[in-house]
């Protein structure tokens, strides 16, 4: 990365596999008590679990809270396809 580029910020603190505290998030592509597809700074982040919910989102600052039983985190690269809702409406 060169000298003079900005790093994204990004943040991820998990809480007793219970509660993830995000920052840095610019979209959610799609969520249920299973799964939530969010975009970030650093890339898209995939969340796993069960009963898991957004107690708080807010695009503006890209904080998001998600709550439930926490299994898995994924990271992945960017895709340059739209976001969920152009994917639905093909």
């Amino acid at each position: 990365m060169p000298e003079n580029s900005v790093q994204p910020m990004h943040d991820f603190v998990l809480e007793n596999r219970q509660k993830a505290t995000m920052t840095g998030i610019n979209d959610v592509e799609s969520y249920d008590e299973e799964a939530i597809l969010a975009k970030s700074e650093c890339g898209n982040i995939t969340i796993r679990g069960r009963e898991l919910k957004i107690s708080r989102l807010s695009v503006e600052s890209g904080d998001m809270v998600v709550e439930g039983e926490i299994d898995s985190i994924v990271y992945s690269e960017n895709r340059t396809a739209g976001g969920f809702f152009s994917r639905v409406f093909k």
